[in-house]
Parts: C-alpha cells; sequence; structure tokens
C-alpha cells in the first residue's frame, strides 16, 4: 500500500491508495503512530483511493483512533465510496469516526 503524505497548515492528510486489508493494516497503522510526534495531533485520512476495508483494517483504524482519543486528538475520515460507508454502517463503526464528503471540509472542522 502507497501512503502519501501531506500537510494542510496543522493538519496531516494521509492518503492511502489500495485497500486497507489484512496485508496492509499493521503498516498504515505504524505510519500514522509515526506521525503522531510531528504535528498536533490532527490527522485526516482521504478514503478516496481505498476500493474497501476488512477487519484488520477496521482494526486499525479504531485503535488509531482509541489512541488519538486518549491524548485529547482525533482521526477524521473522508471521501469514503459507497463500499467503504456500507461496511462502516453495517459493523455500527460509522459512529466512531467523523466522516467527511472531501478532504478540505475535514482539515476545516479542526478549525
Amino acid at each position: 500500500m502507497k501512503i502519501q503524505e501531506q500537510t494542510q497548515g496543522a493538519v496531516a492528510v494521509l492518503k492511502p491508495a489500495g485497500p486497507l486489508s489484512q496485508d496492509d493494516a499493521k503498516s498504515f497503522k505504524e505510519q500514522v503512530v509515526r506521525n503522531l510526534g510531528n504535528n498536533l495531533g490532527r490527522f485526516v485520512v482521504d478514503m478516496s483511493e481505498i476500493p474497501f476495508v476488512d477487519s484488520a483494517g477496521l482494526e486499525a483504524l479504531i485503535e488509531i483512533t482509541e489512541q488519538l482519543s486518549q491524548s485529547g486528538r482525533s482521526l477524521k475520515l473522508c471521501a469514503a465510496n459507497k463500499t467503504v460507508r456500507e461496511v462502516l454502517h453495517l459493523t455500527n463503526l460509522a459512529g466512531q469516526f467523523d466522516l467527511f464528503e472531501d478532504v478540505n471540509t475535514a482539515v476545516r472542522s479542526f478549525l
């Protein structure tokens, strides 16, 4: 999985490309954790290039969210396709995340 990183003000935007599945969930989580000290704990994951998420991917997202929330920081998801949104709703995990339509809206939500 390729993950593009960029910063918009004090917000880190990560854009993974490919399925967030068993094969890549661990490396995705590790990359987010590595970035924890590099910003104010404001993360947006641009999900526009993630075709699907499996249980390992969901677990990674939940663990990242829990770790960030323990220190008053947050993870926001944006641009998730219909399949990913359905998985989040079917697993009753949609409420665990702040979901936005696009990156700019997600970044602005930190203001």
